[in-house]
């Protein structure tokens, strides 16, 4: 077991005398009293998050960017009725999902993940990302995509 030193006068001898949580839940925010010299401090506590890679089709690794997605979104969601908070909330369920499964993703999980968030919340948007995900090269695509779309919706119907 390790103990905190005091900031002031650097002793080993601090006590907790009131622990909360913070930032939404994601910090523990501890009020601590020296010992030796009767100081009070705050620590925080936080769990550190472990470095997520993206395997891109090239095979290069990039650490995952939640705001690349959330440019992806805004290009797509242009002129239609999704908030920033929306967007931002997709890019976080999408890092929150890869996260289980691992510390590396493939882009294409990445993609996929996306596009099963956009289903649920605007089908114009989806398409639009669709396109540029999957590369459309035609309205044959886009039909397609439509029909597969149509399915997915009938079934959660």
């Amino acid at each position: 077991m390790f103990s905190v030193r005091c900031p002031s006068c650097h002793a080993d001898d601090t006590k907790v005398i009131d622990s909360r949580a913070s930032e939404e839940g994601s910090a523990i925010r501890r009020r601590r009293l020296c010992v030796s010299c009767q100081e009070r401090f705050t620590t925080y506590e936080r769990l550190e998050e472990s470095a997520l890679l993206v395997i891109k089709r090239s095979g290069e690794r990039e650490p995952f960017d939640r705001k690349k997605i959330v440019s992806g979104l805004r290009a797509a969601a242009k002129g239609r009725p999704i908030s920033v908070t929306a967007l931002d909330d997709i890019a976080l369920a999408v890092e929150d999902r890869m996260r289980l499964h691992g510390s590396e993703v493939t882009a294409s999980q990445v993609g996929l993940a996306v596009l099963e968030e956009l289903r649920l919340v605007d089908e114009v948007v989806y398409l639009r990302f669709a396109s540029v995900y999957k590369n459309f090269d035609g309205i044959g695509d886009f039909q397609r995509e439509l029909h597969l779309l149509a399915k997915s919706t009938d079934v959660t119907a």
